[in-house]
């Protein structure tokens, strides 16, 4: 499984992989139907006799669209005269679109999902963008795996970006949900009367524009995982719709008479402390212990910083092949600079800096001029290395405590290029004034003039306004 977190626009990436068991789940007027689909080829969707999947319906063009299965799924539209759309988001006519299994795709007004499993046959401990490497994430994918054999939902918890649509797709596909389908939908990103058509669907009438009737999410996730994510944003409106749902297993859609039975298990993830929201009186309790079947917290980066490290390594590899490069390494000052970050953004912060790094070398080696880590300037106490000033005596330590470790050479050398490059950045933005900014950086005047000799940096010439 490949996972680009919690990102709403449509990316790709170029990995080698072994597709298994695929099949194409339709939900149409005529009913469900589940097609199995070729391990290779392309496979031309359409509504005449000679197509390879073909979908009785008037929104469907003869030739709609192709899914091509060349080691990736990647979906084409065909000149389609109702078009084609991918996670929401219109698929350009002749451009690929990246599809992973679960991902709804929109043939006119049919909604689709791939199901079955992308295989990675690579040797790396790699769960999607997730390093199985720190021994508690090993034992949390131990977890997961036994908690997803079970009917139970699941609300996976943690910060923006740790990889909960990872761990959403892991639970769908180790349970024996597996062959249906794997459901996704953004909360946060709908407004109300758009989410609850997008999942309970409606009738035909139902509203100006509805030619046609169209069955919601929570119908297409029959007999499979609906995955929720940023549970946390839905409105006091939807939150009551959603545990109608939960409770009585039925859905009606907008605009219909009746209810229809649904079969899904409900994975949801949320970066918010739910139980503050529900003291607050923003959430409720009642739709929380329905959610809450086994609640799972991912950590974030900076409490497993030995996988950072493999992370940016495969990180880097991806980025140079999609940008065609031979390759891309990292230099030893430029991963001790990583390691010491805090990362509020995560894997997918992560990600974006290795990206952005990979496009900025020249010579296929990152080094740490090519990192863009703003939130280390020049706040961040963990990245501040102590002027050569002589400090003034501080209190004496207790007795307990312990000499701190001095810092590894390639960490001193990583915070020194910082260091450096925050001097150049002051001088630049108070036009050579040396005392201004020593106060920008916080450091006194004789302070700074000796970081300006350590760093062999020349003094500027005084100005009008030098003292």
């Amino acid at each position: 499984m490949t996972h680009v977190p919690e990102d709403p626009t449509v990316t790709s990436e170029v990995v080698t992989r072994r597709v298994t068991g695929l099949q194409l789940r339709v939900m149409s007027t005529s009913g469900p139907q589940l097609l199995p689909l070729p391990t290779r080829g392309a496979v031309v969707i359409g509504r005449a006799a000679e197509a390879d999947v073909r979908i009785d319906d008037r929104s469907i063009s003869r030739r709609h669209a192709v899914i091509h299965l060349d080691g990736a799924i990647h979906v084409e539209d065909l000149s389609s005269a109702n078009g084609t759309r991918v996670r929401g988001a219109p698929v350009a006519v002749g451009a690929r679109v990246s599809v992973r299994p679960g991902d709804v795709i929109e043939f006119g007004t049919v909604l689709c999902a791939v199901s079955g499993e992308l295989i990675d046959p690579t040797p790396a401990p790699v769960v999607g963008d997730i390093v199985v490497e720190d021994p508690a994430m090993v034992r949390l994918h131990a977890l997961v795996d036994r908690v997803a054999d079970g009917p139970i939902n699941v609300l996976l918890l943690g910060e923006t970006g740790v990889g909960k649509e990872v761990f959403a797709e892991r639970v769908h596909q180790r349970s024996p949900r597996r062959d249906n389908a794997f459901v996704k939908i953004n909360c946060a990103a709908l407004t109300d009367t758009l989410i609850e058509s997008e999942l309970f669907g409606y009738e035909k009438g139902a509203f100006s524009g509805a030619a046609t009737a169209k069955p919601g999410l929570i119908e297409v996730a029959e007999g499979g995982t609906l995955f929720l994510d940023e549970v946390g944003e839905l409105s006091p409106l939807l939150q009551a719709k959603l545990l109608r749902v939960l409770e009585d297993r039925q859905v009606r859609r907008v605009g219909g008479v009746r209810s229809n039975p649904v079969n899904v298990r409900i994975v949801a993830a949320t970066n918010r402390d739910l139980e503050a929201e529900i003291a607050a009186g923003r959430y409720r309790a009642d739709l929380y212990f329905r959610l809450n079947g086994f609640a799972i917290t991912i950590p974030p980066l900076r409490e497993r910083v030995r996988e950072v490290a493999p992370l940016a390594r495969r990180f880097a590899r991806l980025a140079a092949t999609q940008a065609g490069r031979p390759g891309a390494s990292i230099s030893d000052a430029a991963m001790a600079l990583l390691e010491a970050y805090r990362w509020p953004g995560n894997i997918r912060e992560l990600r974006n800096v290795i990206g952005r790094a990979v496009v900025l070398s020249t010579s296929g080696v990152i080094t740490p001029e090519h990192l863009a880590l703003e939130r280390t300037r020049p706040s961040s106490p963990a990245l501040q290395v102590p002027p050569p000033a002589a400090a003034p005596p501080a209190a004496a330590p207790p007795a307990a405590a312990t000499p701190a470790a001095p810092l590894p050479d390639s960490l001193r050398e990583a915070l020194h290029v910082v260091e450096r490059q925050r001097i150049l950045d002051a001088l630049d933005r108070c036009a050579g004034n040396q005392t201004r900014a020593a106060a920008l950086l916080g450091i006194s005047r004789r302070a700074f003039v000796s970081k300006l000799e350590m760093y062999n940096l020349p003094r500027p010439r005084k100005g009008r306004d030098e003292p």
